[in-house]
């Protein structure tokens, strides 16, 4: 599956809402949509690092964003990340499946997410943790940690 490609003009707005949101200048900085996915990351990040929670869109973007890095770095469909209510994907290649859902699935929140996905949060620590609920025998992400 090809990854998400998102309205620019809908990630900078998201953008911008998240740096005002934390009393910030609006973004000057590169128009691609990748330099405004990553800025996007950084700034979500940013309000998590002070104990807000991010604003929807930008949360979203992010997260979304380092899933999709996840599934063209990992391309498959044997495992399933699960980052709700934002996105997943099917990534890992493997047995394939077909219906229902697969036998190998990864859930987190959105921070940890964004921590494992950076390489602020290793996969055993999450695991360590509690922050990830991992079920299935191919169902460990270390190997493709960080995607950033």
């Amino acid at each position: 599956m090809p990854p998400h490609k998102p309205d620019p003009a809908k990630v900078h707005a998201a953008l911008d809402a998240q740096l005002v949101a934390l009393g910030e200048p609006a973004y000057d900085g590169g128009e691609t949509t990748a330099e405004l996915l990553r800025a996007c990351v950084a700034v979500v990040l940013r309000a998590y690092d002070l104990g807000l929670s991010p604003e929807r869109e930008a949360a979203r973007f992010a997260v979304r964003h380092l899933l999709d890095r996840l599934a063209t770095a990992a391309p498959g469909r044997t495992v399933e990340v699960r980052v709700p209510p934002y996105a997943a994907v099917q990534c890992v290649e493997g047995p394939r499946h077909t219906r229902g859902t697969p036998p190998n699935v990864i859930e987190t929140d959105a921070l940890t997410w964004l921590e494992l996905a950076t390489g602020r949060l290793t996969w055993e620590r999450a695991e360590e943790e509690g922050r990830v609920t991992a079920s299935g025998s191919r169902a460990d992400l270390s190997a493709h940690l960080p995607v950033t």
